[in-house]
């Protein structure tokens, strides 16, 4: 999310993109959900790792999702941000819903129902619980694990093979069904008796209790103002909605570009002191007699500097807004759609800025066919400078 945004501006704006209808209690009951309710006007830029690692997964809640899907959720937080975030998806499982994540941190492995052990190579070299994960490789901790996939010749292939006859010759394992599940609330069977079972079985309706998922319920300590369930309508449905479609998408980047620019201080200095610094560097070129030849070369600068103006407009902005169009892009945003929006909103402020930049070879009486043609040139020029930026930004999105 745009750092400059606060928590609850930022919320209804990606749930708009999404066609999901968020209102301010909605926001505030999905911040309540994860223990930022006192945060909901703050900067997202303010926020701890742990803070934005919760913030980003309340936004996905507003959507009313069945599943969450965390790729290295604790990844660079401090142990008590990385519990906090394992508590949090702990009591959204407890309440229905599906959490699967990757980590390399044994410590979030522990607090998993079931672990699925990769090896080097992508080989799958064990599935069950953590319990019976450490009993499978012979080790007195989750962390050993690592030793038993390292060591000489091929032991991820190994470990694979082994497991492929393990999980067909003990009790526990199951072939994963090809027949369609059928209607009404899911059944949790677990795999069977024993140390591989994920719990006793249960029924699990739509936002109401989770069947029993064998832990100590030490994460019970860390409470919450709502359930997952909250969020859903008065007739218990998740909210309705999918990625709009681009015409859609565009008044709503727009408007959200328009408030990111009027509070974000650093964007409005480069904005005011891009065509002042190429005004002064015309100034320089008048007074050293650079503008003294041929009045094309005195445009060419101009043309120049109305290139530089567009590049600097946008080019600055990736670093701060990269992470939030790569996820939004995945979630369904349009590239054409951010292009234009973004266009909009600072090719108007660009046509200011090409005057300025115009300003000194004006005067001078330096422009060749007039201020006119002149000035439709640097238009155009800090244009194409916008459009380059814009492709940068677009081509880095869409390859991540």
């Amino acid at each position: 999310m745009h750092p400059v945004l606060p928590l609850a501006r930022a919320f209804r704006y990606t749930a708009e993109l999404r066609g999901v209808q968020c209102s301010s209690a909605t926001a505030e009951r999905a911040l309540g959900l994860v223990g930022l309710a006192a945060k909901a006007n703050a900067p997202v830029g303010v926020l701890d790792p742990g803070e934005r690692k919760r913030a980003a997964v309340a936004a996905e809640l507003l959507a009313g999702p069945a599943q969450l899907f965390l790729d290295e959720p604790t990844a660079g937080l401090d142990p008590a941000q990385a519990t906090e975030v394992l508590r949090l998806l702990r009591r959204l499982a407890r309440g229905g819903m599906t959490v699967l994540l990757t980590t390399s941190s044994p410590v979030d492995a522990a607090r998993c129902d079931k672990v699925a052990v990769l090896a080097a190579g992508g080989h799958l070299a064990f599935y069950g619980t953590p319990a019976a994960a450490r009993g499978y490789f012979g080790a007195d901790s989750l962390e050993e694990i690592y030793e038993r996939l390292a060591g000489l010749g091929d032991p991820a292939a190994a470990w694979s093979r082994r497991f492929f006859h393990f999980s067909r010759t003990r009790v526990g394992f199951t072939l994963v069904p090809t027949t369609p599940r059928a209607p009404g609330p899911a059944v949790l069977v677990p795999d069977a008796a024993g140390p591989h079972s994920a719990g006793r079985p249960g029924v699990v309706f739509p936002g109401g209790p989770a069947a029993d998922d064998g832990t100590d319920g030490e994460e019970d300590e860390t409470t919450f103002a709502t359930s997952p369930a909250a969020l859903r309508s008065p007739d218990g449905q998740a909210p309705a909605g999918g990625p709009l479609r681009p015409v859609s998408q565009l008044p709503v980047l727009i408007r959200r570009d328009v408030e990111v620019i009027a509070r974000a201080r650093r964007t409005q200095a480069i904005l005011v002191s891009v065509p002042i610094v190429i005004l002064l560097a015309f100034c320089v070129l008048l007074g050293v007699g650079a503008l003294d030849g041929p009045a094309v070369v005195t445009l060419a600068w101009a043309v120049l500097g109305g290139l530089a103006a567009g590049l600097a407009y946008e080019l600055p902005a990736r670093g701060s807004e990269a992470g939030a169009l790569r996820g939004e892009v995945f979630s369904g945003l349009s590239t054409g759609a951010f292009a234009l929006a973004k266009a909009a909103v600072l090719l108007p402020v660009l046509a200011v800025a090409d005057v300025l930049v115009l300003a000194v070879p004006a005067i001078a009486g330096r422009l060749p066919d007039g201020f006119g043609p002149a000035y439709l040139a640097v238009a155009i020029s800090s244009a194409v400078g916008l459009a380059a930026a814009l492709a940068v930004a677009v081509r880095a999105a869409r390859r991540s």
